[in-house]
């Protein structure tokens, strides 16, 4: 049975404006530009100038037809009246959602980037050409290298390569020709490249090394090959006892090894990556104690509403056209001049939200920032700053996101400055970069012979007064990119 009732429901929606003030926010510079590259392109209301709307502008942003028109024109005035709130509702259809793509201006848009320049799988498909193989084994070798993933590795099962190639190619083959062609690409550069696994693949570039006059190649080849378990653990005690040989060639020996690409195919691909620099959103300057904070340049463009636009608008309202033209001009218009007018006003609060968020931050560490020691820096997260300035934790977490401030003792991103705190047995908080500190200048001056353990680490920490477990230490440890003690050994 059917019935009908009333509630009540308190409900919080976010207006477009705010959303594309939240997606500004969390966007750093260099991609800020690009940003308003974007809007002046499919926006003609919008203009870069530092000239702000004068007061005649203002006003026809919001004219009165009636006020504009003469007293003659009154007649016609009634007769074809021209009211916006007639035209332009605040439910109207937005124009994006006639369109077949159905998306809106500020949806994110992931397009795939278009590299450049020749691939690895191209260059190794441009030496298979150079050698003396028939139509069937150039055919095999182009499969091949077709399995070759990113890092130079032909992982996939052979048996599995000759399947394909019978129901894909009709190409009727067995292991023995396969590896044939295989053979024949792993003497390709970069060298180890077709390995089916790591030992291979050092193998490879070891056994292409071997006609350099270096005695401890073939030592080199032998640790590869036969006690590839013992290195990779770094039992070199045993290393040596099996070999017969002193520390000293043991040393050279290994060496030769870390020398090695364990990816081939990664090292080709990152040779064609472009370099990425860091483009500082805020600057902070030293200037004899006092700290300055300003935000950089590009990150504050002078935009404007088109004065030609808002002229349009306003001879739309002295013209007698019908009421459809009317509609489709002005709406057009209007449109244009609004979403030009929201996209100024949130690069204004942007850069407002950043000032005010960035000079918390700096207040809130402002010993750390005298000097750069982080021994200073307070434990912060989040919640402190958002209490500080009267923003929400998410907020104030697309501020911190992809950002970074130049100081006088280098350039840093804005997510590095907050940290938990930790309790000393004095009861002092201190933050967990301070402990993190101690701990990678530890590991610094240790004896690579005989690495510091995360016990070790533990007991030095509690000596210092900051009792913290062991698991802990481990977790700090694996955060700042430090391996294991075992794997710090060294010769």
């Amino acid at each position: 049975m059917l019935r009908q009732s009333f509630s009540q429901k308190l409900l919080q929606k976010l207006s477009p404006q705010q959303i594309q003030l939240m997606k500004l926010l969390q966007i750093p510079t260099i991609a800020l530009e690009q940003r308003i590259k974007e809007e002046l392109e499919i926006n003609p209301a919008l203009e870069e100038g530092s000239d702000e709307l004068d007061s005649q502008a203002d006003d026809e942003l919001d004219f009165s037809y009636e006020e504009e028109v003469d007293s003659k024109d009154h007649d016609d005035l009634h007769r074809d009246d021209f009211n916006l709130d007639q035209y332009i509702d605040d439910d109207e259809i937005p124009s994006y959602k006639l369109n077949t793509k159905n998306s809106g201006e500020d949806d994110d848009r992931r397009e795939v980037p278009l590299s450049g320049g020749v691939s690895f799988h191209e260059t190794l498909i441009s030496q298979l050409g150079l050698r003396d193989l028939d139509d069937k084994e150039y055919l095999i070798g182009e499969n091949l290298i077709g399995n070759i993933d990113d890092d130079g590795y032909l992982r996939r099962d052979l048996t599995a390569i000759i399947d394909d190639l019978a129901f894909s190619q009709n190409i009727f083959t067995n292991e023995k020709e396969i590896k044939k062609v295989v053979s024949v690409i792993q003497e390709f550069d970069p060298a180890g490249v077709g390995a089916t696994d790591l030992q291979e693949c050092l193998l490879l570039q070891l056994k292409r090394k071997s006609g350099a006059k270096n005695h401890v190649i073939p030592i080199s080849i032998e640790i590869v090959r036969d006690m590839m378990e013992e290195f990779t653990k770094k039992h070199y005690d045993k290393i040596a006892k099996n070999l017969e040989i002193d520390d000293v060639i043991l040393k050279d020996a290994i060496q030769e090894i870390v020398k090695l690409n364990p990816k081939p195919g990664n090292s080709f691909s990152e040779g064609q990556k472009s370099i990425q620099h860091v483009v500082p959103d805020f600057v902070l300057t030293n200037t004899d104690g006092e700290l300055e904070l300003s935000l950089n340049s590009r990150n504050a463009p002078e935009l404007r509403i088109s004065k030609s636009y808002s002229d349009m608008l306003n001879e739309y309202g002295k013209s007698k056209m019908s009421d459809k033209d009317k509609k489709e001009a002005v709406s057009f218009v209007k449109q244009k001049i609004d979403a030009a007018s929201w996209f100024i006003d949130a690069l204004q609060q942007r850069q407002n939200t950043l000032l005010v968020t960035m000079q918390a931050i700096i207040n809130y560490q402002y010993e750390y920032f005298l000097e750069g020691d982080e021994t200073k820096m307070k434990p912060m997260i989040l919640k402190d700053i958002a209490e500080i300035v009267g923003l929400d934790i998410s907020t104030i977490s697309r501020v911190a996101n992809s950002k970074y401030i130049q100081t006088h003792f280098g350039t840093f991103s804005l997510k590095s400055f907050f940290s938990e705190s930790l309790s000393t047995d004095s009861g002092e908080e201190v933050s967990t970069r301070e402990v993190k500190k101690i701990l990678e200048e530890c590991i610094a001056a240790e004896d690579k012979k005989k690495p510091v353990t995360d016990d070790k680490l533990m007991d030095i920490l509690k000596e210092k007064g900051y009792n913290i477990a062991r698991r802990t230490v481990a977790k700090y440890r694996e955060q700042l990119n430090i391996p294991v003690a075992r794997l710090r050994k060294e010769i």
